[in-house]
């Protein structure tokens, strides 16, 4: 957490005369829209407004979120996101670790910033900022911003507007509680927002029950091809870019694809490898069982990161290439 000092600094700076931003990392996922607007909603709160910028478009299931469409989307505003950006006095920057997570359009105009820059993230190996507050035990960014508010001593102005941002991030991060990290300090927290007005059933139906016809093709093909390797522990699961074209593929249609390696019996790693839709590259999503690391995994052979338990990677390969190379990888590593 900040200490007591950093606090009382903070809290100087969140005044009416100060233009505050708030950004999140490329390719927006529950948690970072969830503390994104939930942080909004809470400077609102104090009496203060805030612009918040993604680097570009979310799922539409995160768009039902209280003021969701005020978001500035630097890859279809890029004069009025990076006008804020090079005006502002205070940055938060939320749910990612370093300015390059911004993509390349949002990452230059951060570290050419001369505002103030404020880290709250729960991803290893935080770069240098301002002030930070980066704790990798916290199982969503949007647990450390109610950990935020009550360092403020602003508990009291949390509202429905916050709870249910808040209860949004916490709940998909989590992968609906069911996460390792997910403590009973998050089960306090999502109670007291509950108690504020999230409605745990509409959340849950705005985010989850949202799937398209694309959706369902898409996961029809994937689970008609799922491949165990490894005696069994490690689920590989795959699409390819003309395969996303055939079934109208839309933002957000392949959100939560890798989990279902996982609910194979025996696997304790799951490996979810989609060709980009128009880049030649491979986006790679990890997910992992109690303490097998595959952020470590995908730093060493992936170029890429996360948490213990759910990582990610980009592979400049082509998909057949890119599973073979994962094949050999995993057969080095004890797991």
């Amino acid at each position: 957490m900040f200490t007591p000092t950093e606090i009382t600094e903070i809290q100087k700076l969140l005044t009416p005369n100060h233009n505050i931003v708030i950004i999140t990392h490329y390719n927006p996922d529950g948690d970072a829209i969830g503390s994104s607007l939930g942080l909004k909603h809470f400077l609102k709160a104090k009496g203060l407004e805030a612009d918040v910028i993604v680097p570009n478009d979310f799922p539409k299931f995160l768009k039902w979120m209280p003021e969701a469409k005020q978001i500035i989307i630097a890859d279809y505003k890029r004069k009025q996101a990076g006008e804020a950006i090079y005006n502002a006095d205070v940055i938060f920057i939320l749910d990612f670790n370093a300015s390059h997570r911004s993509g390349h359009l949002v990452a230059p105009w951060i570290e050419k910033a001369r505002a103030k820059k404020i880290l709250i993230d729960h991803h290893q190996q935080p770069d240098n900022f301002d002030f930070i507050y980066s704790d990798v035990t916290v199982p969503a960014t949007s647990q450390m911003i109610y950990h935020f508010i009550q360092e403020l001593n602003e508990e009291h102005l949390v509202n429905k507007d916050i709870a249910e941002c808040l209860y949004t991030g916490i709940m998909t991060d989590t992968g609906g509680f069911r996460f390792r990290s997910t403590s009973a300090t998050t089960h306090r927290i999502t109670a007291n927002l509950i108690e504020k007005g999230a409605d745990p059933a509409m959340i849950t139906s705005n985010t989850w029950d949202t799937n398209t016809v694309s959706r369902l093709h898409l996961l029809a093909l994937i689970l008609g091809r799922i491949e165990v390797v490894k005696d069994g522990k490690v689920a590989i699961l795959w699409l390819k870019r003309d395969e996303l074209k055939e079934f109208g593929f839309q933002k957000g249609d392949t959100e939560g694809f890798v989990n279902y390696g996982l609910s194979i019996m025996g696997t304790q790693v799951s490996a979810f490898f989609m060709e980009d839709l128009y880049d030649d590259f491979v986006k790679i999503s990890f997910r992992s069982k109690e303490d097998v690391d595959v952020n470590q995994f995908s730093r060493k052979y992936f170029n890429g990161g996360g948490h213990i338990n759910a990582a990610g990677g980009k592979y400049m390969k082509t998909i057949e290439e890119t599973i073979v190379d994962f094949k050999e990888k995993i057969e080095q590593e004890d797991f």
